[in-house]
């Protein structure tokens, strides 16, 4: 057996019929052979059941923001369709100028978010105004002819394919063919409405409660940029001659801006549509959110380190916009967090902890011990309790428990600390420490804030802060802190309320100083001899030159300092804190590795172990040996084989060792699919 070189073709060597290939299950945990340790299926619950959580929070994080902008789009479309029932004047003149009622839905350039958008918002439609939804994408529809086959085969349920080969004319019906036509939609909606109309009271009382009667038939484009002026027009020129008789209502999805609706369509066919301005909510807002409830938040253990945050952040600001992707790059986080530390077990809700902790064996002790902050608490540590430390492993085990407890107690100080900073900092001018709480966030995280050249400009230009604001912002922290789940900020709230009633009785000296001030100036306008006129103008010149401090100014300074010393007792580094490593994920090569796309890279590995990608074919090959005894079992892992095998087909073929042709059914073909 031998080969020219593996660049020239993949070759594989069957194994003899005496070797047997016993089929081992797919562990659903983290075990692997590179990877043996202790609790990976303790682990791997828990990461499951963590994101669980997270993505239930992001869901309802995501129906929150949205909400208000699927109330405004339910409301234009009651609007628009009660005119059309009760055929009122304004519905008339619309009929008479032929006008669609159209919701031009500016959704910003997040394009890979639009999706779940739009599904959230057809599923929203569906359940509360119409079932006649249909969603249009640029690349379904090159045509009028494809755009009318999507559009009646989503509207009634039958199954309209079109071959996408090379030949687009060339379209596939199923077997209840239809004549995609507007006036064969018309037919159909009427036929509907009065199947509706003649159903029984129950059934129609049933119905009425989720749909009106009568729906509208709601087209939306979901990337309206990307559709063909020709398609938009004929599509709206057609529509707007039957809208007599279709209640029909345009949804455009535009990423841009809405002045791309007068570019795309000359004044005749956009002065055919009634047009309605909806905005969507900032996808930069939209990510501070997700950072402040899933980040900023003591409900999940799990924390991501500045490096690694910094990584996700720039990703979303200088790529794509994406907070979906932001997401899924949060979710690798965490599957790499409990994958490649075996300590993650204890990244846990307090509930749990006790019981995991003390169940820790002496290996996964041994693992404590090596961890870098608990090597550097341990030499702060009498000689006494270092050798506990290091030997005794139930001294150990009670000594985690409390600073995992003490680690848990920090992530909810420094998160209120945080917010209170965060009042400070962001209404000064040039925000020194950023406008968003993720930028000051990412600085707390990095080094001690407070030794930064940014922090002094923010603790200055907070020294020159009018009364109004500085009490704004001192009641906004006691909101704060009150309502913050930590029990050392009793002491803090209560001087904080003594500064506002402070900043109170400054207001009633005040005036009663200003009483003082205008009957001295009274004083010296009465008459008086040169001399004691003179001496009086001497001393208030004197007095204007000390400059002292007005009292207000003193106690401006006295709480701009009480804030400062908040900051350092509570906004120390994470990294400065023993464990840590247990919660917070730091590894951002590897997150910057699976998420930045380095082709070099992929290439070097790939020349360097070849055996990676020929390992998957053999196996393949060596399931197709499989004895009748086995077949139970190997049709479990068929699937997932396959999968990787095509995995690894594919990135040969972009590395270069396989190239397909189109004159027939290819090697590659072949080899994927079996030749089908």
């Amino acid at each position: 057996m031998s080969t020219c070189s593996v660049s020239k073709g993949c070759f594989v060597f069957k194994p003899s019929a005496k070797k047997k290939r016993l089929s081992e299950k797919t562990a659903h945990d983290f075990r692997s052979p590179g990877h043996d340790s202790e609790d990976t299926g303790l682990r791997f619950v828990t990461c499951q059941s963590l994101w669980n959580q997270i993505k239930s929070e992001t869901e309802q994080i995501q129906e929150d923001l949205n909400k208000q902008l699927f109330d405004n789009l339910v409301s234009f479309l009651s609007r628009s369709h009660s005119d059309f029932q009760e055929k009122t004047t304004k519905w008339t003149c619309r009929m008479k100028f032929r006008e669609i009622p159209t919701a031009a839905l500016v959704l910003g350039v997040n394009v890979t978010d639009h999706d779940l958008t739009f599904r959230s918002l057809s599923d929203v439609l569906q359940d509360n105004i119409t079932p006649y939804v249909a969603l249009l994408e640029a690349k379904d529809c090159p045509g009028i002819k494809n755009l009318m086959q999507k559009l009646m085969g989503q509207l009634m349920n039958c199954d309209v394919e079109v071959d996408s080969l090379e030949d687009e004319d060339c379209v596939q019906v199923s077997q209840n063919r239809i004549r995609c036509s507007m006036s064969s939609l018309i037919s159909w909606y009427e036929t509907v409405t009065k199947k509706t109309d003649s159903e029984t009271p129950s059934k129609k009382r049933n119905s009425s409660s989720r749909h009106w009667q009568s729906p509208p038939v709601v087209v939306i484009f979901k990337d309206m940029e990307s559709f063909t002026t020709k398609v938009l027009q004929d599509f709206i020129v057609i529509s707007s001659q039957h809208i007599h008789e279709l209640p029909l209502v345009l949804i455009f999805g535009i990423a841009t801006s809405p002045m791309i609706i007068h570019r795309l369509l000359p004044h005749s066919v956009s002065s055919l549509l009634c047009i309605e301005l909806f905005q969507s909510l900032s996808c930069k807002e939209h990510l501070s959110t997700i950072i402040d409830k899933l980040l900023l938040s003591s409900q999940f253990p799990f924390k991501l380190g500045e490096k690694v945050l910094q990584v996700l952040i720039n990703i979303f600001l200088y790529h794509d916009f994406s907070v979906q992707n932001f997401i899924k790059g949060f979710q690798l986080c965490i599957v790499e967090h409990f994958y490649s530390q075996p300590l993650s077990v204890l990244c846990c809700h307090l509930v749990d902890l006790k019981k995991r902790v003390y169940s820790l064996s002496h290996d996964q002790c041994e693992n404590i011990r090596r961890l870098p902050s608990f090597r550097r608490y341990v030499e702060k540590q009498e000689s006494g309790k270092q050798i506990e430390l290091l030997t005794n492993d139930s001294f150990l085990k009670e000594e985690t428990e409390k600073l995992l407890e003490d680690l848990h107690v920090y992530h909810e100080n420094y998160v209120s600390i945080l917010r209170c900073l965060h009042v400070f900092t962001s209404s000064l001018p040039k925000y020194p420490l950023g406008k968003q709480i993720r930028e000051l966030h990412c600085a707390c995280l990095e080094n001690h804030v407070w030794e930064t050249e940014e922090y002094e400009s923010s603790l200055q230009l907070a020294r020159m802060l009018n009364k109004a604001d500085l009490v704004s912002m001192l009641q906004h922290c006691v909101e704060i802190l009150m309502s913050s789940s930590g029990k050392e900020f009793d002491k803090t709230v209560e001087k904080l309320k003594e500064f506002l009633t402070q900043f109170q009785n400054l207001e009633a000296e005040a005036s009663q100083e200003r009483d003082v001030s205008v009957s001295s100036q009274k004083e010296l306008q009465k008459k008086t001899d040169l001399y004691h006129l003179q001496k009086t103008l001497l001393e208030l010149k004197e007095s204007r030159r000390s400059k002292k401090l007005t009292k207000f100014e003193m106690l401006r300074f006295e709480v701009v300092d009480y804030i400062d010393r908040l900051v350092r007792k509570y906004l120390v580094p994470a990294d400065n804190r023993t464990l840590h490593e247990i919660v917070y994920f730091n590894a951002a090569a590897v997150l910057r590795g699976h998420l930045n796309a380095a082709p070099r890279t992929a290439l070097h590995t790939a020349l360097n172990n070849p055996h990676w990608y020929l390992k998957a074919f053999s196996t393949v090959v060596m399931a197709g040996e499989e004895p009748n005894a086995d077949a139970a079992s190997s049709d479990q892992v068929d699937d997932i084989i396959h999968a990787r095998f095509i995995r690894a087909v594919s990135e040969l073929e972009l590395l270069g060792f396989i190239k397909p042709s189109k004159q027939k059914t290819d090697h590659v073909a072949r080899l994927t699919w079996g030749g089908c």
